[in-house]
């Protein structure tokens, strides 16, 4: 009888092979997943900046509708009273700059991160709004492009 319950528990149990294999798939599963991962949490950062802006160029839109053809001095003046944006968002640009909120008053960008506002009159692109730096998305399209 001893020998019979003996012969039961050993054959109960993993092998140090299996669990071998077993670890082995699980680091394969491992190393397929996290570069996905990190590529889909880099894309909804970068889709967090692109709606940011789109959602600034239409309270810009508004606010040259309601003065009648006049575009804001700068960016925070939209933000007076809650009236056109509550706030300006930061562009989050993973990898490059630090979250910024900073609104840069000039006609070209000087990749500090953030917006870039063209408030110059009398120029082609007057009243448009850019992020404010030259690297490239992951789709390998130049921020300022947007």
């Amino acid at each position: 009888m001893k020998r019979r319950s003996m012969i039961k528990r050993r054959n109960s149990g993993f092998t140090l092979v299996e669990l071998m294999v077993v670890v082995a798939i699980i680091a394969i599963l491992a190393a397929v997943v996290i570069p996905h991962f990190s590529d889909s949490l880099r894309l909804s950062t970068e889709g967090y900046t692109k709606g940011s802006l789109g959602t600034i160029r239409k309270a810009l839109s508004v606010y040259y509708g309601d003065m009648e053809g006049q575009y804001p001095d700068d960016v925070p003046a939209l933000t007076q009273s809650s009236r056109y944006l509550r706030r300006i968002a930061p562009a989050r640009l993973p990898g490059y700059h630090d979250d910024s909120n900073t609104v840069l008053n000039a006609a070209a960008s000087d990749d500090a991160g953030g917006w870039v506002y063209n408030n110059t009159p009398n120029t082609a692109a007057f009243g448009a709004i850019r992020v404010n730096c030259t690297h490239t998305d992951a789709k390998g399209s130049v921020w300022t492009n947007y």
